[in-house]
């Protein structure tokens, strides 16, 4: 039996109450805080609102044209955000983290839909959209903090680098590990995920299935493919982020670069 209950703006106007609720212990406590929650709230809303427009275009006309440009929206909106979250910019830090977010989300979104689930065509919008979308939201966070990880370790270590590049060591090997250092700092948070996931949280993609009806046992096969392609996205994301980074921090002369300082 499918117990999908469908909503209204009255539902949302209600749910709304929790936004307002915790403005007002903001305004209480004086945590100044009130502004980021509405103009948060209020992206959320009109976000979301166009995307679902754009996802039912897309849905309705079923061309690949239309989903490949959707797709590359959501690669550009991604890569900017993954920027502006750096604490250190790099020049070109931009290019890079689109670049890794493309290769790699669109590697295991397309093995995902076409190969693990067999659809046919591999990018029936129903099912590459939403995988793409939490491909490239996962990866996003592994990727800026594996940019922003190796960055930093550059700046402060850069000492140590300039005394094994003394040494005779290559630009790879005087950096490897501050490569090291960064994948994995990109790729815990995915770890950690998993190490919880049906024990403590109910990821969103499982709870969204079983409270549109489905069984129980779809939601959680689904949720475990889902989890192994963010896991994937976010480790080939960050590896190939960190090693464009690499490229940009040394120059011709396989030296660091001057701006990169404290």
């Amino acid at each position: 039996m499918n117990e999908y209950i469908p909503l209204s703006i009255i539902n949302i106007a209600l749910a709304a109450g929790f936004i307002l609720a915790a403005g007002l212990a903001s305004i209480f406590l004086r945590l100044g805080i009130e502004k980021a929650l509405g103009i948060g709230a209020l992206r959320t809303v009109l976000q979301l609102g166009l995307a679902g427009v754009a996802i039912g275009f897309v849905f309705e006309w079923k061309a690949i044209i239309w989903v490949l440009l959707l797709t590359a929206v959501m690669v550009l909106f991604a890569g900017r955000e993954a920027v502006s979250r750096l604490k250190t910019r790099l020049q070109g830090s931009g290019l890079d983290a689109i670049a890794a977010m493309t290769l790699s989300s669109f590697v295991v979104a397309v093995s995902v839909t076409g190969v693990i689930i067999g659809a046919d065509p591999w990018w029936t919008p129903r099912l590459f959209i939403p995988i793409m979308g939490m491909v490239l939201g996962n990866s996003l966070v592994g990727i800026s903090l594996a940019l922003d990880s190796f960055i930093n370790s550059c700046i402060d270590k850069r000492n140590d680098i300039e005394a094994r590049l003394t040494l005779g060591a290559s630009a790879n090997e005087a950096s490897l590990p501050m490569v090291r250092d960064a994948i994995r700092t990109g790729m815990m948070p995915s770890i950690n995920a998993m190490n919880i996931v049906g024990v403590v949280s109910l990821p969103g993609m499982m709870t969204g299935q079983l409270i549109a009806g489905a069984d129980p046992k779809d939601a959680v096969l689904y949720q475990i493919i889902v989890m192994f392609m963010l896991v994937a996205a976010t480790a080939g994301g960050s590896i190939i982020a960190v090693l464009l980074a690499r490229r940009r921090v040394f120059t011709k002369d396989v030296a660091l670069r001057e701006d990169l300082r404290m």
